[in-house]
């Protein structure tokens, strides 16, 4: 078969394509600009918590506040030294506990949504609805029949009690990111996994985990910001004893009746933040792929 010159046509672009060369200088300025404005907007509020951390609780709160006033370290130094409240004890449980609720959820969570993306099995539907319904309630609804729970089970108080209450948070929402990526990894990687003599689980393990790190950096740090922050089930849950609290609940320490420790409660603050921001550092690089993997199927 011979095809004519004559018979062919030219498809030409709809349009020019836009360089960023051919934007206008005023296009430019109003960009950047915007940029500017909203990235001060963002890091304002963490930079003031910053500021007031660095000031003696008697000027935190002024008429006419000042970016500097009688600024030290004395709040952090005071708060690690445990002047105010077991600050390292608090920190301490904080680490176990996000750490074992994040090890304990992803792994749950990447074998449910293998199985759920990979396999046909009874109640497979229900079962992905229920963790969809489980999103709707709000923690205070669950703090109940939860409690009830942990009695029955013998963990009221205990760490791994509220490590299972976190799981119940963030396995569902991890479940369906993992599954949806999962939906994204070709069968042929399973068929070829098995054709070389690997069990379901080898596969899994083997070709599949390696294969997801995205989608499990995404779930994991969902699931320690799940535990690393809450306060409302941590003060159900826990002991109220003062070295069996989590930094969250430990917190209110600086909040009395009466008077509120501002500059002692922004260094404990700016104290708490830094492992969510290490953590963050981390697996940043694998967030945006992740996330936009697991948004593809459901």
């Amino acid at each position: 078969m011979t095809l004519d010159a004559s018979s062919l046509k030219v498809v030409k672009a709809a349009g020019p394509v836009r360089r960023r060369a051919d934007r206008s200088v005023g296009a430019s300025i109003g960009l950047h600009a915007t940029l500017i404005i909203a990235s001060l907007i963002a890091v304002f509020p963490v930079f003031w918590v910053f500021v007031t951390s660095l000031k003696p609780d008697a000027r935190a709160v002024e008429p006419t506040p000042r970016l500097f006033s009688e600024s030290s370290v004395d709040n952090y130094t005071r708060i690690l030294a445990g002047d105010k409240g077991n600050f390292l004890a608090w920190f301490g449980n904080s680490v176990v506990i996000a750490l074992l609720t994040t090890v304990i959820a992803v792994f749950l969570s990447a074998t449910t949504g293998y199985a759920a993306s990979r396999f046909r099995f009874p109640g497979k539907r229900s079962l992905m609805m229920s963790f969809l319904l489980v999103q709707m309630f709000p923690f205070a609804v669950l703090i109940v029949p939860l409690y009830n729970i942990l009695i029955a089970l013998g963990l009221n108080g205990s760490t791994f009690g509220l490590v299972l209450v976190y799981c119940t948070t963030a396995v569902p929402f991890c479940t369906y990111m993992l599954k949806g990526y999962f939906d994204t990894v070709p069968t042929d990687i399973d068929e070829a996994g098995r054709v070389d003599g690997l069990s379901p689980f080898g596969v899994f393990w083997r070709l599949i985990m390696p294969l997801a790190k995205p989608g499990l950096a995404v779930t994991s740090f969902y699931a320690f910001l799940t535990a690393w922050g809450e306060v409302a089930f941590a003060s159900a849950f826990l002991s109220a004893a003062d070295e069996s609290k989590t930094l969250a609940v430990g917190l209110q320490v600086f909040v009395q009746q009466n008077r509120t420790e501002w500059g002692h409660l922004a260094a404990a603050s700016i104290l708490v933040a830094i492992p969510a921001i290490i953590v963050f550092y981390l697996v940043q690089r694998f967030l945006v792929q992740g996330l936009a993997s697991g948004a593809v199927k459901g």
